[in-house]
């Protein structure tokens, strides 16, 4: 499989804390076309693409499996990786375009999406190199793609490597919310760690406060986060649950913000040589929702998905 020639995957320094072990991420990578008052910009995008970034910034070697145009906005995603050093590892087959998400911010600094994707990976990946692997968003649900990414995501939980999940779901893309559901159904045997927005729930769960759905979904899993905006978090286990607090920010906009938060949760745990079911106490669930927040207010508070590098954050908000 064809791997692009670059910037190898980070090694962590003799002394660092904990081991942050080799993560496979797989997904879309698309150019976000951002529209505003001041006229438009664009800037490398796509929930996995972000996550991937989130992660090398936060000290985690990192792997990127994706598509990518062979055109201008292809070299752009490849220099974005390369800057971050996230390791890019191509799948097959090869389009011309780079796929494009067009992204009109509102007053509030929220984002309305739409979508010109390709997700056609045909790319058998073995997850045999791997400590994690990180799936989620178009790449879970567009075919043909997404069988790859439900097999890759098997293939990881046959071999107890632990798989997080993000589902971040688009409607502007697949607008049948059928769809979104019986991808996650699909997808959740094989899952370790859970995140997703309150607005991914209602489209999953209509109806269920995001409480009471993380619970239910810790049962079949070992954590369970689901973001509330401004509300904060609920993170939850098989043994419990609280709510964590977003600290006030100036916010830009907030795209990118639940990438950046599930790239600290996946970092926390990473530091901790992934937590199995019942081994996360309420003090330390409390204390990776305000890492994650933290690392998403940073996001939220510059343009565009800008995930925070290590050295940015606080000395109490590290991992």
């Amino acid at each position: 499989m064809p791997v692009d020639a670059g910037t190898a995957s980070p090694k962590r320094e003799a002394g660092d804390r904990g081991r942050r072990m080799n993560v496979l991420v797989v997904g879309e990578a698309l150019i976000d076309v951002v529209v505003g008052r001041d006229g438009s910009t664009e800037h490398v995008g796509g929930s996995p693409l972000n996550v991937a970034v989130g992660l090398s910034r936060l000290g985690v070697p990192t792997t990127f499996g994706t598509q990518l145009g062979s055109d201008a906005r292809g070299a752009l995603v490849r220099k974005h990786l390369s800057a971050s050093s996230v390791r890019p590892l191509l799948l097959a087959p090869t389009h011309d375009d780079t796929s494009v998400a067009t992204a009109e911010i509102a007053d509030d600094g929220s984002a309305v999406y739409a979508f010109d994707v390709t997700w056609d990976a045909t790319t058998q990946l073995d997850v045999a190199d791997f400590d994690a692997v990180h799936v989620g968003s178009l790449g879970a649900v567009l075919e043909p793609g997404a069988a790859v990414v439900v097999g890759l995501a098997a293939a990881a939980r046959e071999r107890g490597i632990p798989v997080s999940f993000d589902p971040n779901v688009r409607l502007p893309v697949e607008p049948d919310a059928r769809v979104w559901r019986n991808a996650f159904a699909r997808l959740m045997p094989y899952v370790t760690y859970l995140k997703m927005s309150d607005e991914d729930a209602q489209v999953l769960s209509p109806g269920t406060a995001p409480a009471d759905l993380a619970r239910a979904l810790a049962s079949e899993t070992t954590l369970v986060a689901i973001t509330c905006g401004r509300n904060g978090s609920y993170l939850a286990t098989s043994s419990g649950g609280c709510w964590t607090d977003v600290g006030a920010t100036a916010v830009a906009d907030t795209i990118g913000a639940g990438d950046s938060y599930m790239a600290a949760m996946v970092t926390w745990l990473a530091d901790r040589d992934w937590r199995g079911p019942g081994s996360i106490s309420q003090a330390e669930l409390h204390q990776l929702g305000s890492f994650a927040s933290s690392c998403a207010a940073i996001t939220c508070s510059r343009p565009s998905a800008d995930p925070p590098w290590a050295r940015e954050l606080a000395t109490d908000d590290e991992p």
